[in-house]
């Protein structure tokens, strides 16, 4: 660390910060900027930023040997004899510490971000062994970047990355009817519709046409009752249905089982990067291996040509197990990539004609890998396309 902050380098930092929300720029791609500034100024081996959302906070940004900690969710908890809810620093610097590589960090600091009278989250970074201990220019550094975010929450274009749930329940209830009405609609259309011309037509059809009427109605069926599975999970308190006690599995041996259950076109797409076969074990729900992949993988085809692989590869950092999942389609912009997991949320882009969906797939996930406290994040893919990132405590 050295022995002051950076200061040439802040002043140019927050130049280009404030040309971006000059020229119209805000919400997560600027807030990346000063997480990544406030690690370069200090000298610190990582940063990171965690945003309070209703009841907890999540770890939405983070550069250097941080990175790792984005999506994690931090829970909120009481602090002193206020009402508000707030999330302690030391708490968060200790999600944070576990995602870091080596572990040989001496020192953290935080700094809550205010906008008005709203805490909307806080700022963090380490220093590794070798780091001298922070001086008061460190924390005032870090304080005046803290307050850049708060300024730049208090703008309200693209942040906060979890918006307040709305008010209206049952708003929200015509919404879910509307959703799985829509949803249920067109395989029970598409498997009538095949089923009455097998009845109508048996004859006539011939031998190749009744085999094709069976394939479809086949797949409508699978298709149907992966939305039966989705609509009914979602609509759950702890996000899986039917789900099996936790414990330890092989996470390699289950993702190629779970390959084999894929659609037989998205089959032929998937492509294994390193699968190591010596991984010690996760710990956790084996049988939403299956769901998860599956929901990963069909919005990788979504949003990507028909021409163009879908990657899988999984391993191992410190005590975490994990799989990534990797396309080469339109991408997620980067303001994007913690709205796709709210419910009914969808980018634009993709065949929607052929892949209409609910918009339930990546909000389902997220519950799903948190019900085993792992957590899940999306990211623009390097030369276009997206990573999708699954991570698992170990056994």
């Amino acid at each position: 660390m050295p022995d002051r902050p950076d200061y040439p380098a802040l002043t140019r930092g927050q130049i280009a910060v404030l040309d971006r929300v000059n020229a119209g720029e805000s919400g997560l791609p600027v807030l990346q900027q000063l997480v990544r500034l406030a690690q370069d100024v200090l000298g610190a081996r990582g940063a990171g930023f965690a945003e309070y959302a209703s009841g907890h906070g999540r770890i939405i940004a983070a550069t250097g040997v941080c990175e790792p900690a984005i999506g994690r969710r931090v829970e909120r908890r009481l602090e002193g004899t206020g009402r508000t809810l707030l999330i302690p620093l030391d708490s968060v610097n200790d999600e944070f510490a576990r995602q870091i590589d080596g572990g040989d960090l001496r020192h953290m600091l935080g700094a809550r971000c205010e906008a008005g009278d709203t805490f909307t989250g806080s700022l963090h970074v380490y220093f590794g062994a070798d780091a001298g201990e922070p001086g008061p220019e460190h924390h005032a550094v870090l304080e005046l970047l803290a307050g850049h975010i708060g300024r730049l929450y208090g703008l309200g274009a693209g942040l906060p990355v979890h918006p307040a749930p709305a008010p209206d329940a049952q708003a929200d209830r015509d919404l879910w009817v509307a959703v799985t009405s829509h949803e249920l609609r067109t395989p029970v259309t598409v498997i009538k519709g095949y089923a009455d011309t097998l009845t109508n037509h048996w004859d006539t059809l011939g031998e190749p046409g009744r085999r094709e009427a069976v394939r479809v109605i086949g797949n409508r069926a699978g298709e149907l009752a992966r939305l039966v599975d989705r609509l009914l999970s979602a609509a759950s308190d702890d996000g899986v249905v039917g789900s099996a006690p936790a414990g330890p599995f092989d996470l390699v041996e289950a993702l190629r089982e779970a390959v084999g259950e894929l659609p037989a076109d998205l089959r032929r797409r998937l492509k294994f990067g390193q699968m190591p076969g010596d991984l010690p074990k996760a710990y956790g729900n084996r049988d939403s291996i299956a769901t998860i992949l599956t929901e990963l993988t069909t919005n990788a085809e979504k949003y990507s040509e028909p021409d163009t692989t879908v990657e899988l590869c999984a391993g191992m950092d410190d005590d975490v197990l994990r799989f990534r999942v990797a396309d080469r389609g339109v991408g997620i912009a980067p303001e994007h990539v913690e709205r796709a997991f709210e419910r009914y949320w969808q980018a634009e882009g993709g065949d929607r004609h052929h892949h209409p969906g609910a918009g339930l797939g990546l909000y389902l996930v997220r519950r799903m890998v948190e019900r085993q406290h792992g957590w899940v994040s999306l990211r623009p893919r390097e030369g276009g396309g997206t990573v999708a990132e699954v991570r698992l405590p170990r056994a």
